[in-house]
């Protein structure tokens, strides 16, 4: 594979940071939480108290910027001035976590580089600060979920800017490649997620093709079925389709079955409602918010345009094998129960899992290529699941296994993305 990234950032719109944080004087730090309350914690965020996220944020150096954040914030004149706060720390954060995972800024603590766990819990320590906030001014309850929803968005990478050129290069492809949280925490708080660690380690990458250059951008999403309803898939990924300089592919990641990549052929629109990091979901037609293209009816499908086989033979013999899925549940015409189909839907059926099944990492997958047909945008869109990381024997928040296995998933889905964009 052939991919490498132009300096640290590829673009200026990238290269742009926040202003360093201040740790301040000990003193300070004692009083860094002065002015929050108790409560207003939501249930994903109340579990940073525990000690697995401390560790994290501490063995990271990640815990220094919430703190930074949070003095800031208690010193906040006004809503305008807390806004400027959030936006200049989240922006931060994002940076942080990318320049960490890909070894162009300093490497705090002794946990690894490669890891997405400290920029997870750290987002979560800024965002439940937030909801504690307790100012010496009025607040809006709807100011303040403005203010949470912009850090959520900022420090997932979604705020909005254009993808960049890669200065010199006349022919430049634009790909967005997106990847999430870590989840089911309630069964190991220890959880991490390869997708989101192949994410930072991906953004700003140029992978060299036939025709050119291409550059990637990338942004993470949470394991929440609010945001999803909320149309924060549509937001992010939206202008990418529509805007000056359109992608020219757009592959969403996720961590999926054991031992394996698969290559989601068909998605559905049925999420089957387990519980997200919120614990909570409900069986139900993914609802698609108001106001963004769309195809009408709502179709029950929405298939990949990858070119599967060319992925599958350029990155046959890695670590894991890449396999075409193209099972799917349904319910068939006149049926009653669901049905699985080894070869893909049958017309006019009812979905009850697409090939990535009905989570979240079935609806972006449906989301997105929905997206691509509303827009009529004839590009490389799909979705990808990661082998499922595990840890060895222990009960630490790292070891060498848990290391090799992410760091040869990462590598894998780099190999995947490249063959996606030169096919």
């Amino acid at each position: 594979m052939r991919i490498h990234r132009t300096g640290p950032r590829v673009a200026a719109s990238a290269l742009i940071l926040a202003p360093a944080i201040a740790l301040g004087t000990p003193a300070q730090a004692e009083n860094v939480t002065g002015c929050l309350g108790e409560e207003g914690a939501t249930v994903e965020e109340a579990r940073i108290t525990e000690e697995v996220p401390q560790e994290i944020l501490a063995r990271s150096g990640f815990a220094s910027a919430v703190d930074g954040f949070t003095r800031d914030l208690c010193a906040a004149s006004g809503v305008d001035d807390a806004g400027a706060i959030v936006e200049r720390h989240a922006d931060a954060l994002w940076r942080k976590a990318v320049d960490r995972v890909q070894g162009t800024g300093s490497v705090e603590g002794d946990l690894s580089a490669g890891d997405d766990r400290p920029l997870y819990w750290a987002r979560l320590g800024m965002t439940s600060a937030l909801h504690r906030w307790e100012p010496g001014f009025e607040l809006e309850e709807a100011d303040r979920a403005a203010l949470v929803a912009d850090m959520d968005r900022r420090s997932r990478g979604q705020n909005g800017a254009g993808l960049p050129e890669a200065a010199g290069e006349s022919e430049v492809s634009h790909i967005v490649v997106t990847g999430f949280d870590p989840f089911r925490l309630d069964n190991d708080i220890r959880q991490a997620n390869p997708s989101g660690a192949a994410a930072l380690a991906l953004d700003g990458a140029v992978i060299e093709t036939a025709d050119g250059v291409a550059v990637v951008r990338t942004m993470l999403f949470p394991v929440r079925w609010r945001d999803f309803t909320d149309g924060m898939v549509e937001e992010a990924l939206l202008p990418h389709y529509t805007g000056d300089r359109p992608a020219d592919a757009v592959i969403t990641v996720s961590q999926g079955r054991d031992g394996r990549f698969d290559l989601e052929a068909h998605n559905g629109a049925w999420r089957g409602g387990s519980d997200d990091n919120e614990s909570v979901g409900t069986p139900e037609v993914a609802p698609i918010p108001d106001g963004i293209p769309t195809v009408t009816p709502q179709p029950q499908w929405s298939d990949s345009s990858l070119d599967h086989p060319s992925i599958v033979e350029e990155t046959h013999g890695a670590p894991f094998p890449v396999i075409d899925n193209t099972e799917v549940t349904e319910i068939p015409v006149g049926g009653t129960e669901p049905v699985v189909r080894p070869d893909g839907p049958t017309p006019g059926s009812e979905a009850r899992s697409g090939g990535g099944g009905n989570y979240l990492s079935n609806e972006i997958a449906y989301r997105n290529t929905l997206l691509r047909d509303a827009t009529g945008r004839d590009i490389p869109a799909g979705h990808v699941h990661t082998p499922i990381l595990h840890f060895g024997p222990g009960d630490g928040i790292t070891d060498a296994e848990f290391e090799q296995n992410r760091a040869a998933i990462v590598g894998q889905v780099e190999d995947i993305v490249a063959a996606a964009v030169r096919s």
